[in-house]
């Protein structure tokens, strides 16, 4: 007796943080190349799909969904994950999408991106005809640089080109992880035309990032992460977002503040923005003592007035605790 075919099936869609971000050469094509570390987050949607339905649906749901809602289904990154696949196999020809969102949307954390990568990750696992990886990874490089690693089975990676390359990293010691996340994201598109901006401005060569030697450890622990974390969107995104501008800052004086040699704690903005965190071993806890110093030569009141401009910035923050993931729990089929 043959086991019934699935009707669907849910997957957790988990969260990013880059670690590292460095934005290459622009191509003739438009597109920057990109070196990154990334690692999954704890922190997750929840995807359900189902496909013994005819017609195409999407809907979306959860306490992270946008008071103005998500656009049109058919724009939804998930959506277009759902219609490359059936395109690549001839199945399925209908898809009832549910996504329940818990992942800030907008805020360089990859959620429209990790929904898109459960939905391939999804239907490549009750398939008729599944997809050998390289296939899958292939069309998850057309929807984003940050899904072909989101559609993988890692926890951690490198990847490069346009994200499309991937070195899968054995997984690290689970750490704390606290965002400040916003209501209003950064534009992409936006931030890329900035950094190109930037580096026109300096000429043709002088503003590109400058070469690095990665050491074969240089991402095998903690300590070497913390040495080579960093993001060049940060160099521009401050000034295309008055809550980055704020803080960033912020985070990184907690970085300090919890980290030391043996246990460093990483404070950086993570992909294009706005959401910044802070990545600490936990044991210690990122309180939320901002320790605001003012400038050396400011007056009284300018130091008030600073501090209150900032205490004005952080009270639109949501600060949200998780942790880097430590298992990608596989797709769950639904009979």
């Amino acid at each position: 007796m043959t086991a019934p075919r699935p009707r669907g099936v849910r997957v957790q869609a988990p969260a990013k943080l880059n670690l590292v971000l460095r934005i290459l050469a622009r191509e003739a094509s438009g597109y920057h190349g990109i070196e990154s570390l990334f690692v999954k987050l704890a922190l997750h949607d929840v995807v359900t799909i189902r496909t013994d339905v005819a017609a195409r649906t999407l809907h979306c749901v959860g306490p992270a969904m946008p008071a103005g809602g998500l656009g049109a289904p058919e724009e939804n990154l998930a959506w277009r994950a759902a219609e490359r696949f059936a395109e690549a196999t001839g199945w399925p020809t209908g898809f009832a999408i549910t996504i329940d969102k818990h992942i800030p949307v907008g805020g360089g954390l990859g959620g429209g991106s990790a929904d898109a990568a459960a939905v391939l990750r999804g239907l490549n696992a009750i398939a008729p005809a599944p997809l050998p990886l390289e296939r899958l990874l292939a069309i998850a490089g057309t929807l984003g640089s940050d899904v072909p690693f989101l559609a993988s089975d890692a926890v951690m990676a490198w990847t490069w080109g346009r994200g499309d390359r991937l070195l899968t990293l054995a997984p690290l010691p689970e750490r704390a992880v606290l965002l400040a996340t916003f209501a209003e994201g950064v534009n992409t598109g936006a931030a890329y035309g900035a950094i190109a901006a930037q580096r026109a401005a300096t000429g043709p060569a002088g503003g590109l990032p400058p070469a690095v030697a990665y050491p074969a450890d240089a991402f095998a622990s903690w300590q070497q992460v913390a040495r080579f974390a960093g993001n060049d969107f940060e160099s521009v995104v401050p000034s295309l977002h008055e809550g980055v501008a704020a803080v960033l800052p912020v985070v990184r004086h907690l970085a300090e503040a919890v980290g030391d040699e043996h246990e460093p704690a990483i404070g950086l903005m993570s992909g294009s923005g706005a959401t910044c965190f802070v990545l600490h071993a936990g044991d210690r806890g990122a309180h939320l003592n901002f320790g605001f110093e003012p400038t050396a030569d400011a007056s009284a009141d300018e130091a008030e007035a600073a501090e209150a401009a900032l205490l004005a910035q952080l009270e639109r923050v949501h600060w949200l605790e998780t942790r880097t993931a430590s298992t990608i729990v596989a797709p769950e089929p639904i009979l």
